[in-house]
């Protein structure tokens, strides 16, 4: 993994309390027995982050979190985990974001956030003093999550990242809180050169109709737009056309939560490894598919050589 690019990851990191399976009912009873409850790590940037460690890569997380038990427990983890805290704002009289995660048998899952906390509260102000440190590779890994970060705040940040030449910019979304559409981000979108939607995302933003959506994204200035799709692993759109990647089969669903931030640190450990662009999405589907096997965001990906040698195998063997 010798010559391998470094990355940042800007975003939240939380913790998230998991438990499941449960069923629709929960509320109709005093209790409920589970077969799991666990404190774990979350946040698209905390997990991105993580999973990108365990992959063998260098990454640097850009964050926010409160001065409380949970933000020093995160400060603490990622210590333990080798990964710098340099770049982490703290701000003393916030609330960590919390998040409560119950999955059910086929391991979707619901969640319980608090939008007073640190989840929601990163800034630019935040980001901005960490940008001239920022590495080659740059994953802004979760547009709409923090209302502070607006499409203008959003266009200075993107703006500043790509003033330092030969980075590359990728961005994962959550769904639009405001009602933005594919128009409203024409200012963010020639700074990007990954989106990486999945599909409830990219309509929320452009339509029902996923190539003209996405077609919308590249006429707006993205340079690929990478349409997550769950089990149908993702569809890559670029000006040249579109290819399909199909998903990795685990061997078992237990939860879903991170298996989109996996697909992304998956992507974004090929890019620093140079691969091409078809390899980039198969190791993202891979990672992806060890993710959902256990509960816990990260808890389930393995090393790259594990990962590897489901790659090595056709996606309907794995």
């Amino acid at each position: 993994m010798e010559g391998k690019k470094k990355i940042s990851v800007i975003g939240p990191a939380i913790i998230d309390v998991l438990a499941g399976p449960v069923s629709a009912g929960i509320f109709e009873q005093n209790s409920t027995p589970v077969k799991d409850i666990r404190l774990s790590f979350g946040g698209n940037a905390l997990n991105e982050t993580v999973v990108l460690k365990k992959l063998g890569c260098e990454a640097r997380l850009v964050s926010k979190v409160g001065g409380d038990e949970a933000g020093f427990r995160i400060l603490r983890m990622l210590e333990d985990q080798g990964i710098g805290t340099g770049n982490i704002a703290m701000e003393r009289e916030l609330a960590t974001g919390i998040n409560i995660v119950l999955y059910d048998g086929s391991g979707e899952r619901r969640f319980l956030t608090n939008p007073d906390s640190s989840l929601r509260k990163l800034s630019e102000a935040d980001i901005e003093n960490s940008i001239g440190q920022l590495d080659d590779i740059i994953s802004f890994s979760c547009m709409f999550v923090s209302p502070l970060l607006d499409i203008p705040a959003m266009e200075r940040i993107f703006r500043k990242i790509r003033e330092k030449p030969g980075r590359v910019l990728a961005v994962d979304m959550t769904i639009a809180k405001r009602g933005e559409t594919a128009e409203d981000l024409k200012p963010l979108l020639g700074y990007v050169d990954y989106l990486l939607p999945n599909r409830a995302e990219l309509r929320a933003i452009g339509g029902p109709d996923e190539e003209k959506a996405a077609g919308r994204l590249l006429e707006y200035g993205a340079g690929c737009v990478i349409v997550k799709k769950g089990d149908e692993g993702c569809s890559v759109y670029r000006k040249e056309g579109r290819f399909d990647c199909a998903a990795y089969r685990p061997e078992k669903v237990v939860d879903t939560t991170g298996a989109g931030d996996s697909f992304a640190a998956g992507f974004l450990a090929g890019l620093a490894l140079g691969y091409p662009l078809e390899k980039c999405v198969r190791l993202a589907n891979a990672t992806a598919s060890f993710c959902v096997e256990s509960a816990g965001a990260a808890d389930g990906v393995p090393s790259m050589e594990k990962i590897e040698e489901r790659m090595g195998l056709r996606p309907e063997e794995a």
